[in-house]
């Protein structure tokens, strides 16, 4: 087999591998003020997509619908929030489990009776044409998803370290408690991390729309790979989803190019199944000890 070849596969796979990172690090968002994550992420991808695309057919254009999207995404975040989560962590309960599915099962809902079962194109005026880099063709679409990956996280990122809000965040993050005798919110900051969680998820269906389409369906196909990256990697490191996320691409690509497209999810699988059974902690998780 043409080692170009492989390489290609591979190149593409790792660039689509890094919308799943995208959707994972949502889930290490909001986990890490709350050590709660939204089972209805997918259908925050599914729906800030269909919301996106309405904007554009409306006119808008594209590099406005963006930011309008984003902020979508966030209210939506913040609903989730506000619905499902916060009544069950304030009773210490696990309730948020269920009731992050049935909202997210009411925007599948919403989305079929709003926009239809249709899968439809995302327009673009990025280019689908292919450049020439590093001996293999990769598109300039293909480029745009890993500039907007990692640009949204590296912001996310830099607004943690360097602002008094995101100090806070990381303070809820490492003992609740303690921040909130600091004199923190904790409820404000849960608010945060799931607002921040909706809008990378509208960011995650932007990128990937112009790819695959978008359809009420789109939500099944990317949450199951995410949660793969998410646990695999492990709830607390952003570096981890990249990697993991580019690697599971890429190992998808080339289980479809190899053993055909009815083989394309089992990767995700098979390194979830490894990863709960080998180290629930993930890849490059930290294990914890807990004081009886």
């Amino acid at each position: 087999m043409n080692a170009q070849i492989i390489g290609q596969m591979a190149v593409s796979g790792a660039l689509m591998g890094l919308v799943y990172a995208l959707i994972a690090y949502g889930f290490q968002l909001t986990y890490a003020t709350s050590k709660s994550i939204n089972f209805g992420q997918g259908e925050l991808v599914m729906v800030s997509a269909f919301f996106s695309l309405t904007l554009t057919n409306l006119g808008l254009p594209y590099w406005l619908m963006i930011p309008g999207g984003l902020l979508f995404g966030a209210v939506l975040g913040l609903v989730v929030e506000r619905a499902g989560v916060r009544l069950a962590l304030e009773q210490k309960s696990e309730g948020w489990i269920l009731l992050s599915i049935i909202i997210g099962l009411f925007f599948f809902s919403a989305a079929e009776n709003i926009w239809g079962r249709d899968d439809r194109p995302f327009p673009t005026p990025i280019s689908a044409d292919p450049i020439h880099v590093l001996g293999v063709d990769v598109t300039r679409l293909e480029l745009s998803v890993a500039v907007g990956v990692l640009a949204i996280m590296g912001a996310i990122e830099l607004f943690k370290r360097r602002t008094l809000l995101g100090k806070a965040f990381e303070a809820v993050s490492a003992d609740r408690d303690a921040a909130e005798l600091m004199g923190i919110s904790a409820t404000r900051t849960v608010m945060l991390s799931y607002g921040l969680s909706g809008a990378v998820a509208a960011l995650a269906g932007i990128l990937v729309s112009p790819i695959t389409t978008v359809g009420p369906t789109m939500a099944s196909a990317l949450i199951l790979k995410a949660f793969s990256v998410a646990v695999v990697a492990g709830l607390d490191s952003g570096f981890g989803v990249v990697l993991i996320g580019m690697f599971l691409g890429a190992l998808e690509s080339l289980a479809s190019f190899y053993l055909g497209s009815g083989w394309r999810e089992a990767p995700g699988l098979v390194l979830l199944i490894l990863a709960l059974a080998v180290r629930p902690t993930g890849v490059f998780g930290k294990a914890t000890i807990r004081k009886v």
